[in-house]
């Protein structure tokens, strides 16, 4: 039976990768390799994909600028001549990083590689681009080698002695403490802890998700309904079209693209380790635990519901802050300063919301939209959902004012 969801998951993922190919033979190689490592993700419902795509894209960026010589690199210090395939370095890099974390899906991304390589003449260029590729990706993989995004997980749960809790171990226990890219440590944004539960901020936000989240509710509206379940969507496929979008407007080359994705995608991790960090060290209760529960917080002015639920299934993690709202605000800042607001109208589908496509034109009204879906949804109190905004801001900038710089602002220590 396993044997058979294998071929079956290898089969499917070679179809989507050579889609790809068939569907956008001339797109850039790296927003091709940005969109088979969706791919892959979907097949095989990877729950953390961040640190998979911020390998991914450190790694074809750091193959195809030191091809030109444009941005500071990240920490790899490689050299290649000018005449070496960037196309081929990058197509390579990507690869050999998705093998190290995907070897069942060696067949299918051979395939993908070869495709990748076809268009390319047979030249000494193209050989020094696969060789400039392999050693971006060992370079990247020997520096998260011992990043701790593996570590074991030991969550305890709160409870007395001999008193039943759910047995379901809550995700990512341990993600928080994982090395970030760009922050110096998983806690550098930590923010106060949540409101008091007979505080006025506690007693608005939990009656209001009570009201408009819960699975009958009678105040959210169907466009509201139809925004919480479209994002029930989780991880980079919530942003990754839209990088590749801004990519595609603004005409990139192959190195600007690469260094737009690799901004993004490093941005997308740490704001995925600092959420963890912060949810894992308050350990707040979920709107289903607090309102189920309102009897036993003093607070008269939060009524208790015995049976209420969400609209959705309440994801498996502590509530405060938000990672959905702290991720999205972490890309929209990256995007806002490298490509502007102004990339024209993009627009995202979610499989949790078949039919429905969402469109913006501006960052900040993506952003808005996708932490006023949380409470739609019953998942998060509008506190938490500012909070997770307000991180996701300051991780984007620190990402874009520290990394991948333009030489001449990297030399000047004033910039």
């Amino acid at each position: 039976m396993k044997k058979h969801f294998a071929t079956r998951l290898q089969l499917l993922v070679t179809i989507a990768l050579a889609t790809v190919f068939v569907r956008a033979a001339h797109a850039d190689v790296i927003v091709d390799w940005n969109a088979k490592g969706d791919a892959i993700a979907a097949e095989k419902q990877v729950l953390l994909q961040t640190r998979v795509m911020s390998m991914l894209h450190i790694a074809m960026f750091e193959a195809v600028n030191a091809i030109e010589r444009r941005y500071a690199p990240y920490k790899l210090t490689l050299s290649a001549d000018r005449a070496t395939s960037k196309e081929a370095a990058a197509a390579t890099a990507a690869h050999d990083v998705l093998l190290s974390i995907y070897p069942d899906q060696k067949p299918a991304l051979d395939t993908a590689l070869a495709a990748s390589l076809s268009g390319i003449p047979e030249t000494e260029a193209k050989v020094k681009g696969i060789a400039l590729g392999k050693e971006a990706a060992e370079g990247v993989i020997a520096l998260r080698a011992n990043d701790g995004a593996h570590a074991q997980e030991s969550y305890r749960p709160d409870t007395k002695a001999g008193v039943y809790v759910p047995t379901v171990i809550p995700l990512f226990a341990t993600f928080g403490a994982s090395t970030p890219w760009v922050m110096t440590s998983g806690s550098q944004f930590r923010p106060g802890p949540p409101p008091g539960l007979d505080s006025e901020t506690w007693t608005r936000d939990v009656n209001e998700i009570r009201e408009i989240g819960g699975r009958n509710s009678t105040v959210r509206t169907p466009e509201q309904t139809t925004i919480g379940r479209f994002w029930f969507l989780v991880g980079p496929r919530t942003f990754n079209p839209i990088v590749r979008q801004a990519a595609l407007a603004k005409n990139m080359d192959v190195i600007d693209c690469a260094r737009l994705f690799a901004l993004a995608s490093i941005a997308g991790n740490d704001a995925a380790v600092a959420v963890f960090d912060a949810k894992y060290h308050y350990n707040f209760w979920r709107p289903i635990t607090a309102i189920r529960n309102a009897d036993i917080t003093q607070n008269a002015a939060t009524p208790r519901d015995e049976s209420w639920l969400p609209l959705g299934d309440t994801p498996m993690h502590p509530e405060y802050p938000c990672a959905h709202c702290i991720v999205s605000a972490a890309i929209s800042t990256v995007l806002w300063n490298v490509v502007g607001d102004e990339f024209g109208e993009f627009s995202l589908t979610s499989p949790t919301a078949p039919g429905v496509v969402r469109k913006w034109s501006h960052l900040q009204d993506y952003s808005d939209e996708v932490a006023n879906a949380r409470i739609y949804a019953g998942f998060h109190y509008r506190f938490s959902t500012e909070v997770g905004k307000d991180m996701g801001k300051k991780i984007g900038q620190l990402t874009v004012e520290t990394q991948l710089r333009g030489l001449e602002a990297s030399a000047d220590p004033k910039r």
